[in-house]
């Protein structure tokens, strides 16, 4: 490969120089012009992706049986996960501990796999839509 000569790199140099010199980042706002009822409309879709009896939800069974050992069981699902809300559900003939309120079965499974640690006989579920 030929060494370019003394001139031709510092010309190169200097148009590099020259060029730069005049290139800046662009300056400007942004306004952004919102409707009032946006916010309003963001506050309604948070309330509806909490509600707790959503049926597109997933839910973790953490017990089946008489209310004495529901109740031991609601203890120890609040004293070891208390980031799950556990509810205690009857359903004929049993009492029933639910725990969570998973939007997608990835959240569930990442949940269950913790929760087996303590009850061996958890598994996810989804609500039957309650008939009116």
């Amino acid at each position: 490969m030929k060494i370019l000569n003394f001139k031709t790199t510092a010309l190169i140099v200097f148009c590099l120089g020259l060029t730069s010199s005049f290139c800046h980042a662009q300056q400007g706002t942004v306004i952004i012009n919102q409707d009032p009822d946006i916010d309003q409309l963001l506050a309604i879709k948070k309330q509806m992706n909490t509600s707790e009896n959503a049926p597109d939800r997933y839910k973790i069974q953490v017990y089946s049986g008489n209310r004495s050992d529901a109740e031991v069981a609601k203890t120890k699902v609040y004293s070891s996960f208390n980031e799950w809300k556990a509810t205690l559900v009857y359903e004929t003939p049993n009492y029933k501990i639910w725990v969570g309120n998973f939007r997608t079965r990835l959240e569930a499974d990442r949940a269950l796999k913790k929760i087996k640690s303590r009850f061996a006989s958890a598994f996810i579920f989804k609500p039957k839509k309650e008939k009116n």
